[in-house]
């Protein structure tokens, strides 16, 4: 089995945040199922970052139709997480709080 990496995001909709999930053009052929890895990727973001911040943290950063891009995550078909490269999206209050 070979891993794929995805772009994953969160695109700021009229009235909505939607997870976004970028996937390689050459992509592994034991994916058959595109929700299945669309929901593993997002799960894996959501045990690697807090979903209430990161969601909050974009509402106020980011204008609707923009994307906010948190970084990537590493699968293998089976599951399994290879790795994992987000960052967190600062808050306004931690902004302020480095600002002299």
């Amino acid at each position: 089995m070979c891993a794929d990496t995805f772009g994953v995001g969160i695109r700021v909709a009229e009235s909505e945040l939607r997870v976004v999930v970028g996937v390689p053009s050459d992509i592994d052929a034991g994916w058959t199922d595109p929700e299945s890895f669309q929901s593993l990727v997002a799960e894996t973001v959501w045990e690697q970052l807090d979903r209430r911040q990161t969601l909050e943290a974009i509402a106020a950063r980011y204008d609707t139709g923009e994307t906010a891009s948190l970084g990537t995550v590493t699968l293998e078909p089976d599951g399994t997480v290879v790795e994992t490269d987000l960052k967190r999206i600062a808050t306004v209050d931690d902004r302020d709080s480095t600002e002299d």
